[in-house]
């Protein structure tokens, strides 16, 4: 059978989604949503897809349809979730799952209600680097003792992974430090049970704080330390350091390298380099064997309880 997808967003990473999916058997995207029809026409062309509209209702009701990806922004990631599940469409949503907890815990709350396959976008848990170190922990050759984390970019207007102006403000605490207080306890296979975070001024424009500091600590001893920043002019991305009992490993992208800064080939780890794609593959798989998914919105759910937590520190 083929899986028909609806696509929703086709901005910097609904493209990054539509280029994974070209190497997945027995899926098609037959439509399009995104908020300017010109551009997202140009962008349905340019991939082979039928069917173009500004509102996801539109795509909601076509029969063919069977899941949906979201590449929306932020605030309308939940809701949307939800009009999915309940149009009996699978859903994958990018991170962050939501912005406010009661709306994320509504959506875990309808995909337990539905049984349809519904899975958040935490793509560190996909890329192969971290891959190659969680096969490690789970073979009990490396335990983690502290995850030091960076996560920097130079965006002081309101821009896109393209460097296009983006019609709606980012966030380092509900987005950006989602990926590493997801990917922490997964890596750890320990619940976090103490998180600290302290802020830098709020940006007078954009209204959100620019850098920020955040501590975790797992259950099991292990903790970690990820600072954020908009501010930072140098080289831009997130930079992991895993300091184990066994060895030193420091995932820059796809690539990951020892303590001595020597290069571990990952390229065997899955059939494929690119995390969206392995992300792509694990949400059509638990579809067809109708089986849960990894990073599933259950799953991923603790990562926004921490988060609330921090919001509410923060906030206090």
């Amino acid at each position: 059978m083929t899986i028909k997808v609806a696509l929703a967003g086709a901005g910097a990473f609904g493209i990054k989604h539509l280029d994974g999916i070209k190497n997945i058997p027995d899926v098609e995207v037959v439509s399009l949503i995104s908020r300017d029809l010109a551009k997202t026409q140009e962008v349905a062309d340019k991939y082979g897809i039928r069917h173009v509209t500004t509102d996801l209702a539109d795509s909601l009701a076509i029969k063919e349809v069977d899941a949906v990806i979201l590449c929306t922004p932020t605030q309308m990631h939940a809701a949307q979730s939800k009009a999915c599940l309940e149009a009996g469409k699978h859903v994958q949503v990018e991170i962050p799952l939501c912005d406010i907890l009661a709306e994320g815990e509504e959506v875990v709350a309808l995909q337990k209600q539905t049984g349809l396959v519904a899975m958040c976008g935490h793509t560190r848990r996909f890329n192969p680097s971290h891959q190659f170190v969680h096969q490690k922990i789970q073979a009990g050759e490396f335990n983690i003792q502290q995850m030091d984390v960076q996560t920097y970019f130079f965006r002081r207007t309101n821009m896109n992974a393209l460097g296009q102006p983006r019609s709606w403000t980012d966030h380092l605490l509900w987005h950006h430090a989602a990926h590493t207080v997801d990917l922490f306890a997964y890596q750890c296979g320990s619940p976090i049970v103490k998180a600290n975070a302290i802020q830098g001024p709020i940006h007078p424009n954009l209204g959100i704080a620019m850098d920020m500091s955040i501590q975790l600590k797992a259950a099991n001893g292990a903790i970690c330390t990820l600072s954020l920043s908009f501010n930072n002019d140098g080289p831009l991305g997130t930079f992991f350091r895993y300091i184990g009992d066994t060895a030193t490993y420091i995932a820059r992208y796809d690539d990951l390298f020892n303590g001595k800064d020597e290069k571990i080939d990952v390229s065997k780890v899955d059939v494929s380099m690119n995390g969206i794609e392995l992300q792509d593959r694990e949400f059509f798989a638990a579809i067809k064997e109708g089986r849960e998914p990894n990073a599933s919105v259950a799953q991923v759910l603790p990562c926004y309880q921490v988060l609330n937590d921090l919001e509410q520190q923060l906030n206090a």
